[in-house]
């Protein structure tokens, strides 16, 4: 016979839905725009986008807007079922409130999500290692599980097979150079990337890599010249797998979604013991994403192209800055 579980008091709704949305703080997203806030009241907590965060050259039509609050949701979402609490989520609950992307309504104490907990607890672990990646190969069945939770949460993951990473270092290559031959990306990247101590947010030198010939580029957070805090390292990628995360459709709600499937990629995979580098450069410009979903036999819709693999390099990669939670989450009075 099971014990009906205890009924929180106001303060304890606001402290778990507080812990959740403290969180997904922790979520990568497009130059560390970190583009969400967070609103508790009562038993429920509402993210909305930040759209004076929106990166007007690199994201004209706001799909990495989307697709970053999509990984925060998932990390609040996350954090909650390792916590012990059922939640129902509403997406996009108000057709006159654009900006209101989604609403979760705490439910009762459950068990605590083993799975939950071990990718909760990945979430301060996790960090975008733009370095080289080892020998050691990224097996199937490793892929596999990635793929199965990507999926359940609504969207699909492609894994790049050997004779079409050209294509998609290419395509990567492309955008990049598109982009650096753009004044307006330039100055968009030296503001994302000159960010004073005091912001919290954007790309600082200390978790950039020094440009390297690699299997597919990384951005090049530095074409002016300045230095990045870390080299590529002794790896050379070859045992690293491409994976790209896609969806049936680009509306606001398959992307929101989409960011939420990435948040259960990279989660898992850290849990897992390997690092990762999202790659959206090819996603940012038109023509090179028309390419990549090319690669998808025009299946579907490109949403994100991640990079896994095990690390080589020794020394921690130090943690990006972070918003204070004070300018993110509101509570409401009682």
């Amino acid at each position: 016979m099971s014990v009906a579980s205890r009924r929180l008091t106001s303060g304890e709704t606001t402290a778990v839905l507080t812990a959740a949305a403290q969180a997904s703080l922790r979520a990568p997203s497009v130059f560390n725009t970190q583009p969400w806030t967070w609103h508790t009241a009562g038993d429920t907590l509402e993210l909305c986008v930040d759209r004076s965060r929106h990166l007007g050259t690199v994201d004209a039509d706001g799909r990495l807007l989307l697709i970053s609050c999509g990984i925060a949701l998932h990390h609040a979402r996350t954090a909650l079922a390792a916590a012990g609490f059922a939640v129902t989520v509403e997406r996009f609950p108000g057709p006159d409130q654009p900006d209101l992307l989604a609403r979760i309504h705490l439910g009762a104490e459950i068990p605590a999500d083993p799975q939950a907990q071990r990718m909760a607890a990945a979430i301060h672990r996790r960090r975008t290692d733009r370095r080289a990646f080892g020998d050691r190969v990224v097996s199937e069945q490793m892929l596999t599980r990635l793929r199965r939770f990507v999926e359940f949460e609504g969207a699909y993951l492609h894994v790049v097979p050997a004779d079409q990473i050209p294509m998609l270092a290419v395509t990567t290559e492309r955008a990049a150079r598109a982009e650096h031959e753009d004044p307006a990306y330039q100055a968009e990247l030296d503001r994302w990337t000159s960010r004073p101590i005091w912001r919290s947010d954007g790309v600082p030198p200390a978790s950039m890599v020094q440009p390297d010939a690699r299997r597919v580029p990384v951005r090049d957070f530095t074409p002016d010249g300045a230095t990045a805090g870390l080299t590529a390292g002794p790896g050379d990628d070859k045992g690293a797998a491409y994976v790209i995360v896609f969806g049936t459709d680009d509306q606001p709600l398959d992307l929101l979604r989409g960011g939420e499937a990435v948040s259960a990629l990279l989660l898992l995979a850290t849990a897992e013991g390997l690092a990762t580098a999202p790659l959206s450069e090819a996603v940012e410009v038109t023509w090179p994403r028309h390419l990549l979903r090319g690669m998808l036999s025009d299946l579907g819709v490109p949403f994100l192209a991640v990079r896994l693999g095990y690390p080589v390099s020794s020394p921690l990669l130090p943690a990006v800055p972070r918003r204070d939670a004070a300018d993110v989450i509101t509570i409401a009075s009682p």
